[in-house]
């Protein structure tokens, strides 16, 4: 049983797993400081001197913090996007990669042409040689 979890543990997805956490906790992080350090105090300013994050009201005794959901909200919504254009870069470089490594296969036309041209090469060769046979 340790054998075969030893296996699990250390098969590539699961450590890309871990590290792919790891670091997308961290840029989570980076992101969500960008969002409430610098984007919403900007758009504090653009509305007017406005702190969203601490817009509630107060339905009875429930304080409804709306301000603090637009926050999280935001933060969801920059997060994806980064994340996204992270891994758009990532799949763009893993595809030049891939292109460099593979030459391209020749299509079933490609092989059929140069069979073609092959065929026709070696009746004219084939051609020429019967000519200089009757020739002599």
């Amino acid at each position: 049983m340790l054998k075969d979890f030893k296996q699990f543990a250390l098969k590539g997805n699961v450590v890309d797993l871990a590290v792919g956490l790891i670091i997308g906790s961290a840029f989570g992080n980076i992101v969500s400081s960008l969002v409430s350090d610098i984007m919403m105090p900007l758009l504090g300013i653009v509305l007017g001197g406005v702190n969203l994050t601490n817009q509630s009201f107060q339905i009875g005794q429930a304080i409804i913090q709306y301000g603090a959901f637009i926050q999280t909200v935001i933060d969801f919504l920059i997060i994806s996007f980064s994340i996204f254009f992270v891994i758009r870069i990532i799949q763009r470089l893993r595809n030049k990669e891939q292109q460099k490594k593979q030459k391209p296969s020749p299509s079933q036309e490609a092989i059929l042409l140069t069979e073609i041209r092959d065929i026709m090469k070696n009746e004219k060769t084939n051609k020429t040689n019967k000519m200089k046979i009757h020739i002599k």
